[in-house]
């Protein structure tokens, strides 16, 4: 079985709702929905995040970043999410759900992919914290929560890849984005345009099953169907703007994103544009500590 293949089997699954998630997930679903109800307290937080040794070290961590801390260091975690406040509180929670989205597996194949896809996406969660806040004037904390998320479908296929090995393999027409018009292209391959257009869509059906199932903010749904079908507008004005410029920023790839720039030219990106009395090169280079102890932080 192909990745083609393989990835249609679970499309067809996610569009039955036959979803099949670890164990482990359930019970951080459970703290998530405690913390969403208003009448949750800070206390009782700070208790359900102490029973998760590595959620409370990255909520302490994260307080204590660049892009949160403003005066001394808080060392417990009360004190951590009275900083944080319960948005960013849930956006972490979520972290541990995603990360457990890809399973356990022993497989060091996937084990390396899984941590490369959350290296990505602390770093466009991080980006997208700071772009909203300097760039967009977004409400910073559902950014860096919708960067969080971003790649949902995708950590998904890693709790699928050792009943589905083919899932890790690059797409049989990858290499075909530069071949000419004039180019002869083997009948045994299918159709190129059809194909691409499955491979696009296979990852909004999986990501949207997905999201549907993590109760996820319809104003972060909507960000995440910009990013999958939408074209990212030049300033950007969005949430889904804000998700795609990260995407497009952050210097660690999906290792699922195939068709991505080569490793020479990842580092060469130019995009810039004014903002303000400024520029994004510039409100990056400001916010180079920021990004840098946030994305460490996630990455706890």
């Amino acid at each position: 079985m192909n990745r083609q293949k393989a990835l249609k089997c679970i499309v067809a699954q996610a569009n039955q709702g036959d979803l099949v998630f670890p164990a482990n997930v359930a019970a951080s679903l459970k703290l998530q929905q405690t913390i969403d109800d208003p009448d949750c307290s800070v206390d009782t937080a700070a208790k359900l995040v102490l029973n998760e040794p590595l959620l409370a070290a990255k909520v302490v961590a994260i307080a204590n970043s660049a892009a949160y801390n403003r005066g001394s260091d808080v060392t417990n975690v009360k004190a951590a999410i009275s900083r944080l406040g319960f948005r960013t509180l849930r956006a972490i929670v979520s972290s541990l759900v995603i990360k457990q989205l890809a399973g356990t597996s022993k497989n060091p194949d996937i084990q390396l992919m899984t941590n490369r896809l959350w290296q990505h996406t602390a770093e466009v969660a991080a980006l997208s914290q700071v772009i909203a806040r300097r760039v967009t004037r977004l409400d910073p904390d559902t950014a860096l929560f919708a960067g969080i998320v971003h790649e949902v479908g995708n950590f998904y296929l890693f709790s699928r890849a050792e009943e589905f090995p083919a899932l890790l393999q690059p797409d049989e027409l990858a290499h075909l984005h530069d071949i000419s018009d004039d180019t002869q292209v083997s009948d045994d391959l299918p159709d190129f345009e059809d194909t691409l257009v499955d491979l696009e869509s296979s990852e909004a059906i999986i990501g949207r099953a997905v999201a549907a199932r993590l109760f996820l903010p319809a104003q972060v749904s909507e960000a995440l169907d910009g990013m999958w079908y939408g074209l990212r507008a030049m300033p950007p004005e969005t949430l889904a703007d804000t998700l795609l410029l990260a995407n497009e920023l952050a210097v660690h790839k999906s290792p699922l994103d195939y068709n991505s720039y080569s490793e020479s030219e990842r580092f060469t990106s130019e995009i810039d544009f004014t903002v303000g009395d400024g520029t994004l090169a510039s409100i990056l280079e400001e916010s180079d500590e920021e990004l840098k102890t946030l994305t460490s932080a996630l990455l706890v």
